[in-house]
């Protein structure tokens, strides 16, 4: 479960930053995620509960901002976002050249801290 690893290291730069502006307590953490990105949300939701125990993120929140997949094809030129995870061909014209342009996020867009 790499989910643990990705929670300790956004509570190590969540802390790092909380710390390091003078700040006591973190209330809420936001992450953007990619569909794509090969991150189980219910196991991140977990891994966050165990994880943060015993540090200023304690009581803190999980807020998770779910970015679905992203296309360009480079046959018909259209842009295009899917539902599912993966994309094997253009939705438009059914061509398999394509560029994935979004769903592959793992980022911290917001600190809550006080």
């Amino acid at each position: 479960m790499h989910e643990v690893s990705i929670v300790q290291s956004v509570l190590d730069i969540a802390i790092e930053n909380c710390e390091g502006e003078g700040y006591k307590k973190i209330d809420s953490i936001s992450l953007k995620i990619g569909k794509a990105s090969g991150v189980m949300l219910d196991a991140l939701y977990f891994a966050f509960d165990t994880v943060k125990l015993g540090t200023l993120a304690e009581k803190a929140s999980l807020i998770i901002d779910e970015v679905p997949v992203g296309g360009c094809c480079n046959s018909c030129n259209s842009d295009f976002t899917v539902e599912e995870k993966f994309i094997f061909k253009c939705p438009e014209c059914g061509a398999d050249d394509f560029r994935v342009t979004s769903g592959r996020e793992l980022e911290i867009i917001e600190l809550e801290v006080s």
